[in-house]
């Protein structure tokens, strides 16, 4: 992406995007840039808020076409989370989600290498 523009980064982002909006134009981690804020607030700078907010408020988001396949998918897993948080979805049902993810995987990896590496095949049973 282009550094010409800048723009909120929504992927990236804490509260509204801006630190990670400013790391994303100067190449610097966005964890050095939070971190420049928090201690210039701490420093007696209050405008920080202030500036913050009216960046926040007045800078353009990324456009879809800005992010890569990995941030996209990232923004997308964020956003689908907050809609199951709005939707009602318990804390317990996400979990049981994620774990029955989790198993699937772990099958997964079990049935690719026991089909093709006999002996740890073998291991795995022994296990169970």
């Amino acid at each position: 992406m282009s550094r010409g523009h800048f723009y909120l980064d929504k992927s990236n982002a804490k509260l509204a995007g801006v630190c990670a909006g400013i790391a994303d134009y100067t190449d610097v981690d966005a964890l050095w840039i939070r971190l420049g804020a928090v201690m210039l607030l701490l420093l007696g700078f209050p405008i920080v808020i202030a500036i913050y907010i009216a960046v926040a408020l007045i800078a353009d988001k990324r456009p879809m076409s800005g992010y890569s396949a990995q941030e996209e998918e990232r923004l997308l897993r964020r956003v689908e989370r907050r809609r199951a948080r709005k939707a009602g979805v318990g804390r317990s049902e996400r979990l049981h989600g994620e774990l029955s993810d989790i198993d699937r995987r772990v099958a997964d990896m079990e049935a690719h290498y026991s089909n093709s590496n006999a002996r740890l095949a073998a291991e795995i049973e022994s296990l169970r």
